[in-house]
């Protein structure tokens, strides 16, 4: 399993909704101490208003006035929770509802968690409390030196007096830290969009060079992306620098071996009684013009490109095959919209359809059917043949220059070849298949002009 996301898109927002995930916990927690601490002040303030209350009941003698005491609400009840004590050498008296002064009843925080005027002996300490039923509570304990000894007040309220504020602030609170965090993810989906939006025309752009309806990358593109558009077309130029160079260097190789080849001709006519000599030399004259096709051919992505009809060249291709073959009894079908161009060199396009066409015509028994259409930015080309056909696994091997799956026939093998390779030098593709009710199909794909 893939912890880390592979694309930029995935990693982007996948940190961006970590980040606000614990950015929003972060803000429960510290809204949520802040509203304690509010609610606790506010519930020490009561409890010390109380045991301000009571300690004016306190003589110096350590005496307890009763007279002075009553028993006001919520302290009148024994189930309200709320309670006071005090604990007098001279006596002990406390509400309905008094804390348990029993051992470990009442516990004062360590120091670390005191209030800084939590150890003035003539102010309350905040204690922390256990009822004998085990419901946790909160006290406030003061007190004060007499002649008789030591008098302690000590005020109680039930926990639940600050959860209950707590708890009904809260509930909204994180419903909204909720809807915070929907409105952020929105946000950052937003501007994850926006923000990746030109690696999406940067890769449009490269699609358009390699299609070759644009030359260049644009260079307008943003500050983080310029340096990497300039390398872009560094590297075209570079590229298409070198392509013409090896172009060059191939067309002269093979323009120069032409004459030579020619003179050879000539002289074995005489000296070649079974004709094996010049198949041979006729072999590689085939490979010489395929080596020119293939340097006359456009760079892929090149700056312009003709656009080529493809009706007419298919139709005079096919009219020309059909006197050369004139002897096999095919017949060609032709169902191509005369309004179909291909951004392809005219006597490329011919070389490419001719060398499949005439494969197409050797091998037919009685139809051959070519057809064409729109498929996005290119013209898919499909011709249909109803002969042998090609098995599968020996199509890979029928697209190699100079193999031949049929020794028997005439050719050299370099037709097929010579049709992919200038295919996928405009950037197209070609596929062979098996055509329905038997047979070959042969699949081009050139760029639309």
């Amino acid at each position: 399993m893939r912890l880390v996301p592979k694309s930029l898109y995935g990693r982007l927002l996948a940190t961006a909704l970590l980040a606000t995930l614990a950015a929003l916990a972060f803000a429960a927690v510290a809204i949520g101490a802040v509203l304690e601490r509010f609610v606790m002040h506010g519930l020490d303030q009561q409890l010390d208003a109380q045991i301000a209350i009571l300690a004016t009941a306190i003589g110096p003698d350590g005496a307890i006035d009763r007279g002075r005491i009553a028993l006001a609400a919520p302290y009148d009840r024994a189930d309200s929770g709320w309670g006071w004590r005090i604990d007098s050498p001279v006596g002990t008296i406390g509400s309905p509802a008094a804390p348990d002064p029993g051992p470990f009843r009442l516990e004062e925080p360590p120091p670390h968690l005191r209030p800084d005027r939590a150890d003035r002996a003539d102010e309350p300490r905040p204690l922390r409390w256990r009822a004998a039923d085990g419901r946790s509570g909160h006290a406030r304990a003061l007190t004060i030196p007499t002649s008789a000894g030591i008098v302690r007040i000590t005020a109680s309220a039930p926990r639940a007096i600050v959860e209950r504020p707590i708890l009904a602030a809260m509930i909204p609170l994180l419903g909204s830290l909720a809807l915070l965090g929907v409105a952020l993810a929105l946000s950052t989906l937003l501007q994850l969009r926006i923000g990746l939006r030109p690696l999406g025309r940067l890769r449009e752009a490269l699609a358009a060079v390699r299609g070759g309806s644009d030359a260049r990358v644009p260079p307008d593109q943003p500050t983080e992306l310029a340096p990497l558009a300039d390398e872009i077309n560094a590297l075209l130029d570079a590229n298409e620098t070198a392509l013409t160079n090896a172009r060059g260097h191939v067309a002269n190789l093979a323009h120069g071996l032409k004459t030579p080849l020619a003179t050879l001709a000539l002289a074995l006519r005489d000296h070649d009684p079974d004709g094996s000599l010049g198949a041979q030399l006729d072999r590689i004259d085939q490979a010489v013009r395929h080596h020119l096709g293939r340097a006359r051919a456009g760079t892929a992505g090149g700056a312009s490109r003709d656009a080529t009809p493809l009706r007419p060249a298919i139709d005079g291709l096919a009219q020309a095959l059909a006197h050369i073959h004139a002897a096999r009894p095919v017949t060609a079908t032709i169902d191509i919209d005369p309004a179909l161009s291909v951004a392809v060199d005219p006597q490329d396009l011919d070389e490419l359809t001719g060398n499949l066409l005439d494969n197409a015509w050797r091998w037919a028994a009685s139809r051959i059917v070519v057809g064409a259409g729109r498929d996005g930015q290119f013209i898919r080309l499909m011709i249909e043949d109803d002969g042998p056909g090609i098995p599968e696994t020996t199509r890979s091997a029928a697209l190699q220059p100079g193999r031949r799956l049929d020794e028997s026939g005439d050719g050299h093998g370099f037709g097929l070849s010579i049709a992919r390779e200038l295919t996928e030098l405009y950037g197209g593709s070609l596929m062979l298949n098996a055509a329905e009710g038997g047979g070959l199909r042969v699949t081009v794909t050139l760029p639309a002009a």
